[in-house]
């Protein structure tokens, strides 16, 4: 048997890794941020039961963790390809961390003691974090990375680490890998809301995108899971949702929809009344598409929850004394309604990550019009490609919910596996 190389380290890489692996397939899962998890891990519930979202995820990133056959490489990148199917050669180059990753036990003293504050990306920009720092509590593996770009090298790290894990200089390495297949599931990357000047993101501070929410939302999250306006702190006492920012959108060359943007709107719209059941929610879009089982019976509990369904689009977004200003026509009668939210969510469609194109011309697989990977076939061949031996999995493709990221897993595993036990490869 030979080794799989995944590209991607998302609830999508770790259902393939994991299926894999309980097949007897040596794994080599590839992730560029210091823990796996993706998207995933950021959100607060899952549609359409209102599970837990890492209580769904954990467990499947600690499989991964203590799995014998599946070895994780965090902070780390393919940066070469070499042959073919059957017979690939895969450079691995793992970015420095300043962390010597056998001595880190993830205490977390030195996060504690670190004087630093700066943006992090993994609460949205809602919360901050550390020079040295975890992402997250949940992380995996349990280890931590220091930020050189914002270290002001202040030493306290330094003492207050027993275990001296922590590294002043570090570089790059690298690891060559013989796989028989590749699967890239790298994710996907939210539309920048700046990108739409008519909706005031980051103008009007109370004008937010939905993973901001997410994290807004989440009791892990930097407000606890309290929803509060950011310009005073305050519970919103009406909460707006504009639907396809960034999908069906043929004026910024966005014309596909992204597929969950209906129905994380709507489980967050009940989550908000069952939490606040004073706050107002309604949502603004151009169609519901609850097309996944039990979708439309939860677009239906969510009406008898009292969320409000306007059918039309913003021109814009203003500001109004203490709350916006939205005017909307109603195009199901023609009305004409003016809003007063306190808080606008902006449902950020999905789309192609940033390093999309560095990765096609690494693997020399075609992309679409919309950036997105090209499969073989769309309907048959959904996850081969025209270079035997890749395979793609999950929303590389097109956006797809987690139930469908999982499915497309499996499938991309079970070819990567044929190619995997294979005795011989025709020339």
């Amino acid at each position: 048997m030979s080794d799989v190389v995944i590209v991607g380290g998302g609830v999508t890489g770790i259902q393939a890794a994991l299926d894999l692996a309980n097949h007897g397939i040596e794994v080599h899962l590839v992730e560029k941020e210091p823990s796996i998890g993706g998207h995933m891990a950021m959100l607060d519930k899952t549609f359409p039961t209102n599970d837990c979202s890492m209580c769904i995820l954990s467990p499947k990133m600690m499989d991964v963790l203590r799995h014998p056959r599946i070895h994780t490489h965090t902070c780390a990148k393919v940066s070469a390809i070499s042959g073919k199917a059957g017979q690939f050669s895969v450079t691995i180059t793992k970015m420095p961390r300043y962390i010597d990753e056998e001595r880190c036990n993830g205490c977390g003293d030195c996060i504690d003691i670190c004087p630093v504050e700066v943006y992090n990306r993994f609460d949205a920009g809602i919360g901050v974090r550390k020079a040295i720092y975890k992402p997250h509590q949940q992380i995996v593996p349990d280890i931590v990375v220091k930020d050189p770009e914002h270290c002001i090298e202040c030493g306290l790290c330094y003492d207050v680490c027993g275990r001296e894990a922590i590294r002043k200089e570090d570089t790059e390495r690298k690891i060559t890998v013989n796989a028989a297949s590749i699967i890239i599931a790298c994710g996907y990357d939210v539309f920048d809301a700046g990108n739409k000047e008519q909706f005031q993101y980051l103008r009007y501070p109370d004008v937010i995108t939905s993973l901001e929410f997410e994290r807004m939302m989440n009791a892990s999250g930097p407000t606890g899971g309290k929803v509060r306006r950011l310009s005073n702190g305050k519970t919103p006492g009406s909460i707006v949702f504009v639907q396809c920012v960034g999908s069906r959108d043929m004026q910024i060359d966005r014309p596909y929809c992204s597929g969950v943007c209906c129905m994380y709107a709507i489980k967050n719209a009940m989550l908000i009344r069952e939490k606040y059941p004073e706050t107002d929610v309604t949502i603004l879009y151009m169609d519901v598409r609850a097309y996944g089982k039990g979708y439309e019976e939860y677009y239906q509990r969510a009406i008898d929850a009292g969320v409000r369904f306007v059918r039309g689009m913003p021109a814009e977004i203003l500001e109004q004394e203490d709350s916006l200003f939205i005017r909307i026509e109603n195009t199901e009668n023609g009305e004409m309604l003016e809003l007063r939210p306190e808080l606008v969510v902006l449902s950020v469609g999905l789309q192609p990550p940033a390093d999309a194109g560095e990765i096609a011309t690494l693997f020399d697989i075609p992309r679409e019009p919309t950036g997105f990977f090209r499969p073989l076939d769309d309907k048959i061949e959904t996850v081969a490609t025209v270079r035997p031996g890749i395979y793609l999995a999950g929303t590389t493709t097109q956006p797809r919910d987690i139930p469908d990221c999982v499915a497309h897993a499996g499938s991309a595993a079970m070819r990567a596996f044929i190619d995997a036990t294979r005795e011989g490869y025709p020339e």
